[in-house]
């Protein structure tokens, strides 16, 4: 398929076929990931992560020798069950 880049306010963005969509399963809305490899555009579904948060991404930020410790926050204040 061909097409061009065109201009839409400040932006540029292509338009794609419902066919490349199908087969890309990408549906209009989808999050996509958009990331270059020696030098071509590469759009891609978005891997979906629950909270939009990944896990992997997270736990890799955390610093070298990091351990957990549990953290006492007093007495109960309300109705809770400890």
């Amino acid at each position: 398929m061909l097409t061009k880049v065109q201009k839409w306010g400040n932006s540029q963005g292509l338009r794609f076929t419902k066919a490349i969509m199908e087969e890309a399963r990408i549906n209009v809305g989808d999050r996509v990931s958009v990331s270059v490899r020696k030098g071509r555009i590469i759009v891609e579904p978005a891997a979906t992560v629950r909270g939009r948060h990944d896990l992997k991404a997270l736990v890799s930020g955390m610093p070298k020798g990091y351990r957990a410790e549990e953290v006492d926050w007093g007495p109960p204040a309300g109705r809770e069950a400890w």
